[in-house]
């Protein structure tokens, strides 16, 4: 029984990534094991603590349902596997779900990795299936000694981090941008309207997977739970207005993508608008000759000039007379008209 029961316990803490305890004035402090979090939990030393596991152990969802404390909307996202980026109340507490992509121009939705967040005033309980860079990057920080004094700035944290993703996924699809642009006034825009089209849907995916919803978030803002403090709701509201500037930036980013894309298609729509007056002025062009080597070549009698030595000079002379007629008022067409 006692072997068993050390097998569970090694088995539960493979889920645990890591956890901090965090108390007023001082550095936040490593807990190494799940049973160490749950005596945490409950000491309630006037800080508060902040576990991350991994959803991808079996023993991982069962602690969480026994030792985590979190509102029954964090499971139901669980199980329903849901993605949508945004901060809500659960109750007493806040629910996260918060996105992370590794981007490249081959963006896949598969590469999104999702955390589930959620928040009270002793306890952050943060949940994951593939690693995020977001995470990583606090868990370096919290290493060397930053400190955070409560939990919403914990999460505050995270929100800026988010913001600072996509901003830097905007400026990089904004410098391609840049290089289509160039080679789109150079002449070169046929082969690019397949991948201003691809970059229009990503920016559309990753503001639907990486931005906040609107209305959840200001819900939220506008009704918090009272635990929260004055500091820490401002400094939500800073981490919104952050978004809304960043989502701005994605706006411009799919506007200058569709002009970029009319413009294309206007080019190439004035490019085969030219080939078909080319291929029509040859038509026309070539329509006396093809007319009057259709009537001559008809057996029948009586076909003019048949006798005269000199015929074919005057068949080709009456031929490039009416050619260069037609020529002459398809030019005339052709210019612009002065008012």
């Amino acid at each position: 029984m006692t072997a068993t029961l050390g097998i569970s316990v090694r088995h539960d803490n493979d889920a645990l990534i890591c956890a901090f305890a965090f108390a007023p004035g001082s550095a936040p402090q490593p807990i190494e094991t799940l049973g160490a979090v749950s005596d945490a939990f409950e000491r309630h030393c006037g800080g508060f603590v902040w576990v991350h596991v991994n959803l991808s152990h079996t023993g991982a969802q069962p602690w969480l349902e026994r030792h985590a404390g979190v509102g029954p909307v964090f499971f139901q996202a669980l199980t329903l596997g849901s993605r949508s980026t945004r901060i809500e109340c659960d109750g007493d507490t806040l629910f996260g779900v918060m996105n992370d992509v590794t981007f490249d121009f081959s963006f896949d939705p598969s590469d999104v990795a999702t955390l589930w967040i959620s928040v009270s005033p002793e306890r952050v309980v943060t949940a994951r299936r593939r690693p995020l860079r977001s995470v990583d990057r606090l868990r370096t920080s919290l290493r060397r000694g930053d400190r955070i004094e409560t939990s919403v700035e914990l999460l505050d944290h995270l929100l800026r981090d988010q913001a600072d993703e996509l901003q830097r996924i905007v400026r990089s699809a904004a410098e391609r941008l840049d290089d289509i642009e160039d080679a789109l006034l150079a002449g070169r825009h046929g082969e690019f309207n397949a991948e201003l089209g691809r970059l229009r849907r990503l920016t559309v995916r990753l503001q639907r997977l990486l931005a906040p919803e609107p209305s959840a978030l200001a819900r939220t803002l506008s009704s918090p739970p009272s635990w929260v403090r004055t500091e820490d709701l401002q400094a939500l509201n800073r981490s919104n207005e952050e978004f809304t500037l960043v989502l701005r930036d994605v706006g411009s980013l799919q506007d200058r993508i569709r002009l970029l894309l009319d413009e294309s298609a206007a080019r190439v729509s004035e490019e085969n608008s030219r080939s078909l007056f080319t291929l029509t002025m040859v038509t026309v062009l070539a329509l006396p000759i093809n007319l009057i080597a259709g009537l001559l070549g008809m057996n029948v009698g009586g076909i003019p000039l048949a006798e005269s030595r000199h015929g074919f000079w005057l068949m080709l002379l009456l031929i490039g007379g009416l050619t260069a007629l037609i020529a002459r008022f398809a030019v005339r067409r052709m210019r612009p008209s002065r008012s």
